[in-house]
């Protein structure tokens, strides 16, 4: 009969991590990046309808 091979738990599973240990020096809060996101596409809105004049085009 053939030898049944021993599996060994994998360590990892195939993640490996970088820098675990950096922070970053600017930060932002999830509420802030949402207001950010409404204010340029509100930006995006306001050049799509009045943008033409604005550029003289």
């Amino acid at each position: 009969m053939a030898q049944e091979k021993s599996r060994m738990p994998m360590s990892t599973a195939g993640i490996t991590s970088y820098f675990e240990e950096y922070k970053s020096k600017i930060e932002f809060k999830p509420g802030h990046i949402i207001i950010f996101s409404v204010i340029v596409v509100l930006i995006v809105i306001a050049l799509h309808i009045w943008g033409s004049s604005f550029l003289g085009l």
